[in-house]
């Protein structure tokens, strides 16, 4: 699948749905197996639940105990918050950025969800909030999500002087969602003004309200974690800020690798006193890691 092709048309939602079926294909031949992605109709069957609305049927062809959903019965409510600031075009010179990896990502997510039909909203932010939807499971729905998701498939413009808030966005996030849903944040968490103790207090707003989140930490592995380039100088743009550093890879890497990594673990560490999912997402690798926590989480809330 070229997906350069994909983003010149503006399919988002083709390329969402051959992630998808891509991903149903090969969880049949995994430990997912058993996970209920074609019977968005149906549940697992619970051990010593009442045996009068198990779909006999479906066992016959399955050898697996579902029972029937009801409409009364909740679906799932999932938000997803995606960081659109100036970090996330990075790297600016190749294929797919963070931030199309995101894109990517939340639109396969929204595929799955609506196959399972659970409800999805996007926020999307930099400074503020830029775009914010309720929870809704209709394909009217979804076309407005992509066609705004699409408006996203631009260049890097540099912007000086501007910085990302996070924490900001996900108070504000806490407090407009409806209690008990999941958030799912793609953000590659690169702020120069925003301390780490106030995203963790944001986080625990979160947390408060109710709502279980998943934070998915984009990254370039090659460029940000291993820093890999070439030997000779280099000068460093801040694409937040549009502050230059001159260095050389030999003396710099060391450090900043140090720095990263330090900043990185203790973020997770934290993240973990607070029962939040914290998965790094490199952008050289697919979108199934996504798709997965979010069975997970699925089935541990319903």
């Amino acid at each position: 699948m070229d997906r350069t092709k994909l983003v010149e048309f503006g399919n988002l939602e083709l390329l969402a749905r051959q992630v998808v079926e891509g991903f149903i294909t090969g969880m049949h031949k995994s430990p997912f197996h058993g996970f209920s992605v074609e019977f968005a109709e149906h549940r697992i069957y619970n051990p010593g639940e009442s045996t009068r609305h198990i779909d006999w049927k479906l066992y016959g062809r399955s050898d697996r105990l579902y029972t029937k959903k009801y409409e009364e019965e909740t679906n799932l409510r999932c938000q997803m918050v995606i960081d659109c600031s100036p970090s996330m075009f990075f790297p600016a010179e190749q294929q797919e950025n963070k931030l199309l990896h995101a894109i990517y990502s939340a639109a396969s997510l929204m595929e799955l969800l609506k196959r399972q039909r659970d409800a999805y909203g996007i926020t999307l932010f930099h400074q503020d909030i830029l775009l914010h939807t309720a929870s809704h499971a209709s394909p009217a729905h979804q076309r407005f999500v992509f066609a705004e998701l699409e408006k996203y498939f631009k260049k890097y413009v540099p912007s000086k002087g501007t910085d990302t808030h996070l924490a900001h966005v996900l108070n504000e996030v806490a407090e407009i969602i409806p209690k008990r849903g999941l958030v799912m944040v793609f953000t590659d968490f690169w702020s120069a003004n925003e301390s780490q103790e106030t995203l963790i207090s944001a986080l625990n707003h979160l947390k408060h309200q109710h709502h279980e989140v998943v934070l998915f930490h984009l990254y370039s592995k090659q460029l940000e974690a291993d820093f890999e380039l070439e030997q000779r100088p280099y000068v460093l743009i801040d694409m937040e800020t549009g502050e230059e550093m001159r260095i050389l890879p030999t003396e710099f890497k060391k450090r900043y690798q140090e720095f990263y990594e330090k900043g990185i673990n203790d973020l997770m560490l934290k993240c973990g006193d607070l029962a939040i999912d914290f998965i790094p997402l490199a952008i050289e690798e697919g979108y199934n890691e996504v798709l997965t926590r979010y069975l997970l989480k699925r089935q541990s809330l319903l």
